[in-house]
């Protein structure tokens, strides 16, 4: 299982780098919305450090997108934000405890245009806050949400495509499927 999920990242960091040059029309364009959403497999939070956590749930997410300013260098800035929950439980002398974690926060993007056809290349850095219950801090604030991504969308149609996102944050691989408003 690890190997396979090693060679698919690898996969989708080539495929989102190939230095593919033929010029498009631009897939984010100025006042551009996009509403993304989908499920994150490999969560960061929370249970990585220690072997007595362990996830009872992919990350359901959902993210927005605004296309702010056009041609900035190679590509447009976009703003955005995003919300997601994801369950886990924390296992310690056969006690099974059950715990879930809501985040919110700001997001920016940085699209790639004119490289691939139909293809939206982008990165980004996402940054807010994590509430919800958890083994060691019962407390609903808990801490700040960090997540730094790149992520790719194929469009089958104008406003229809599918997505991945690959980062550390929210969870190591996100996938989904986006809708341009």
């Amino acid at each position: 299982m690890k190997k396979s999920m090693r060679i698919f990242a690898l996969s989708l960091m080539l495929f989102m780098f190939l230095p593919l040059t033929t010029t498009q029309a631009q897939l984010f364009d100025k006042g551009d919305k996009v509403l993304s959403f989908g499920i994150g497999l490999g969560a960061t939070y929370d249970y990585h450090w220690s072997a007595h956590y362990s996830p009872t749930s992919p990350v359901f997410w959902v993210t927005g997108d605004y296309c702010l300013r056009e041609d900035l260098g190679p590509g447009n800035l976009g703003v955005g934000a995003v919300i997601a929950f994801g369950t886990y439980k924390h296992v310690i002398d056969d006690e099974v405890s059950r715990y879930g974690r809501f985040m919110i926060g700001a997001r920016g993007t940085y699209h790639f245009t004119d490289l691939v056809d139909k293809l939206d290349l982008y990165g980004g850095i996402s940054l807010g806050a994590k509430f919800g219950n958890t083994y060691y801090n019962p407390d609903p604030w808990d801490y700040i949400m960090e997540e730094v991504f790149a992520g790719a969308r194929y469009y089958f149609t104008d406003n229809f495509s599918a997505m991945s996102e690959l980062g550390y944050g929210i969870s190591w691989i996100k996938l989904g499927v986006s809708l341009k408003l």
